[in-house]
């Protein structure tokens, strides 16, 4: 019996070790594929990736250069998050035609919108060509000119290494400048709007419940590609049919249960695994509170204005569901760091480090990497703060700053380019700037513009703000901007930028808001940028002379995936339960229960259809049921971040069972620190989004294009 016992402690840890990690998929044969057959894959790593043969990779695009999505029919139909496709439901929604509110669905393709400007983009295949990158670069001792060879090494490759004429190179660098790979990709530019639920049920329990499990959102949207009559690329027409897909993948409703095999593929867009611990922990104790703090500030103003105006909730819902992402984001993720003592571990992880290091002999070459990482991060740390305080408050979250930044870069460009390029760029803001004016409240953003422009002069490192902004009253400061400035109209806008250039510019600084965001500008530019550049390019070479220490000093069978960075990746798991804190512990399911008992009539986040209600109380969940429930959303082990929202969930045999779409709020240190026993990654059930489609919407054109695959018979449409 103890032998039994240790076996299966054994099994456990082994299992637990495999999981974690976002795996290049062209690279995946060896190790990779030997963990996922142990964790009960029954696929190859070459059904995955091919160049030979359609793959499962065939199926997984980038979608609008920040999501994921997946192809699920042979006539163009893909699946992606809600939020992912918000913007474009948002762009198409009037006070009259709302459907952020009611919902949309074409029932036949001449029902389908376009939407200007959307892309997705396919990888076609992968190639290392890290030789080719770092030609003529080794000689080289200034970190500055080695990034400068390197740059113009990848323009060149870019321009001469092979494609076909619709193709695109794109070369993206790997474990911290170690590695480069060669991604040929095609990119379509007729993307149409075919369906998506009430926000009622897309971002159901919306910010209270987002980073959060248990959790009961449909947190989905279909698109279409349309392609030429040769099946490529090509930019809006009526005459574009659906595109034809190498692959797409079947719907499995077959059922879920804990411990079953899940790999998830999709674009995470940035991870830093191996930052050293004094890093993380400037994390923890400063960059994440004051970043929450100046998002809060902002938030809390735009919601008061959105739950008392459903004109201002439409202008609104986009930029503020972007802001709160992230605010709750940190908070979790430095709630998990704490959680699971990453710095201890990483401080842990330094020590054996230095003891390969002189136990290999290498004191000379990397001996000092950790003496070095220590200097850098606390000459930085006040550097790192305020250039901080100024992304958040002048570039991100108050309006009237963001825009007249734009200002600024078009005086930028009249010093530095001349007046024919400030002409150029002048044209282009005007012509581009309706679509930010169309989304602008000047009550909203002028009670954003107080509260943050109080923390920033307060809050931010005193010796680099402008003197304009010390000892300021922000209230004083607020009226005298918002009563005078032109940067609060369109129409006054464009007033601003009428005239020859002397008049433009003189405008310009004559105006109340141009001078703040100037003053803040100017200073950040002068006394913040270059010292943060150059404490940064630091870091940046000791990050990658470490990254190569850990390659070269690890054994063979070591776990080393390369941070995320956008790039197209692999990553799988177990569905699992978890336990966040003492005496809790999470089931990794939830049903359409946990919606009617979450459920309050009328409410800003919980509110429910009354036709969902129906076919809840009526049991009416058509072949979407489980043991007489309506499945929901589920987690995982799989190992994500932003830019998997809309990631293909995937089983055993490579069928969808899920969409992801989120993590868990703690699991979101893993962008930093992964743990098996705390990461954990949100997906809506397959049999949800079917059950929206067919029963709710009663969408059965859509139906009748997918393949399901059931516990019957495999039925194929």
């Amino acid at each position: 019996m103890k032998f039994i016992k240790l076996l299966l402690l054994l099994l456990v840890i082994q299992t637990q070790a495999q999981q974690g990690g976002m795996w290049i998929p062209s690279l995946l044969k060896g190790m990779n594929e030997s963990e996922m057959k142990n964790l009960g894959m029954k696929i190859s790593a070459e059904d995955i990736y091919s160049v030979n043969k359609s793959s499962l990779k065939d199926a997984v695009p980038q979608f609008d250069g920040g999501c994921t999505a997946e192809m699920i029919s042979d006539k163009g139909l893909l699946l992606t998050n809600h939020h992912c496709g918000f913007d474009a439901i948002q762009n198409h929604s009037t006070v009259e035609h709302d459907y952020l509110r009611d919902g949309f669905w074409a029932y036949k393709t001449s029902e389908e919108l376009p939407n200007k400007g959307m892309t997705v983009m396919f990888v076609i295949r992968i190639e290392d060509i890290t030789t080719k990158v770092l030609e003529g670069v080794a000689t080289l001792s200034i970190e500055a000119e080695k990034q400068k060879k390197i740059q113009e090494n990848i323009s060149a490759l870019s321009n001469s290494l092979p494609k076909e004429s619709w193709q695109e190179n794109k070369i993206r660098t790997f474990y911290d400048g170690n590695q480069y790979l060669l991604f040929v990709t095609e990119t379509f530019k007729d993307i149409r709007f075919v369906g998506a639920p009430p926000s009622s049920i897309g971002k159901f329990g919306s910010d209270t419940d987002n980073w959060v499990w248990p959790r009961h959102t449909g947190d989905f949207s279909l698109f279409r590609i349309y392609a030429d009559k040769n099946n490529r690329p090509a930019p809006y027409s009526i005459d574009n049919v659906p595109y034809k897909p190498k692959k797409f993948f079947p719907i499995s409703i077959e059922g879920l249960k804990e411990n079953d095999f899940t790999m998830v593929l999709g674009y995470p867009g940035r991870t830093t695994e191996y930052l050293p611990s004094v890093a993380v922990n400037q994390i923890v104790e400063t960059i994440n509170p004051a970043k929450i703090e100046v998002r809060d500030a902002a938030l809390k103003v735009q919601d008061r204005f959105m739950r008392k105006d459903q004109a201002v909730k439409i202008q609104y819902a986009s930029k503020y569901a972007s802001v709160a992402n992230y605010w709750k984001k940190w908070m979790g993720e430095t709630k998990g760091l704490k959680k699971a003592n990453a710095v201890a571990s990483k401080q842990k992880f330094e020590k054996e480090f230095q003891e390969k290091v002189i136990k290999a002999g290498k004191q000379a070459e990397y001996g000092n990497l950790l003496t070095d990482f220590n200097k850098n991060y606390t000459d930085i740390k006040d550097y790192a703060l305020a250039r901080d305080y100024f992304v958040e408050v002048a570039l991100r979250n108050t309006e009237i700053l963001s825009v007249g930044y734009k200002l600024y870069q078009l005086e930028q460009i009249l010093n530095s380019k001349g007046e024919q390029a400030f002409t150029d760029r002048k044209n282009n803001l005007i012509n581009g700037i309706v679509d930010f004016y169309k989304d602008y409240n000047i009550e909203v953003d002028k009670n954003v513009f107080e509260q943050l422009i109080h923390l920033y002069s307060t809050k931010s490192p005193k010796q680099f703000l402008p003197e304009n902004l010390i000892n300021i009253d922000a209230l004083k400061l607020t009226n005298d901007v918002f009563s005078n400035s032109k940067l609060t109209t369109l129409n006054s806008f464009k007033e601003l930028l009428d005239g020859d250039t002397k008049t433009v510019i003189e405008k310009l600084n004559a105006d109340k808001g141009y001078q703040i965001i100037k003053s803040m500008s100017d200073a950040f530019i002068k006394n913040v940028s270059p010292k943060y550049d150059e404490i940064n390019l630091k870091n940046i070479a000791t990050q990658r002379t470490y990254m190569k220490a850990i390659l070269e000093l690890s054994p063979k069978s070591a776990r080393i995936f390369p941070d995320a960075n956008s790039t197209f990746r692999v990553t799988y798991g177990k569905i699992k339960g978890y336990k966040p804190s003492d005496a809790v512990y999470y089931e990794p399911f939830t049903t359409l229960d946990g919606v009617m008992e979450k459920y309050v009539p009328g409410d800003y986040e919980f509110d429910v259809p009354q036709k969902l209600i129906d076919l809840y109380n009526a049991k009416d969940y058509g072949n979407y049921a489980s043991n007489g429930k309506m499945p929901v959303c589920f987690i995982a082990t799989n190992h994500t971040t932003g830019g998997n929202s809309g990631s293909p969930a995937l089983d055993a045999k490579g069928n969808l069972i899920g969409l992801n779409f989120d993590r868990v709020w703690e699991g979101t240190m893993s962008d930093v620190y992964y743990s098996p026993d705390i990461c954990r990654n949100i997906m809506v059930d397959a049999r949800y989004i079917l059950f929206v489609i067919d029963k709710f919407a009663g969408a059965k054109n859509i139906i009748e294009e997918l393949e399901i695959i059931d516990s019957k018979p495999i039925k194929k449409k």
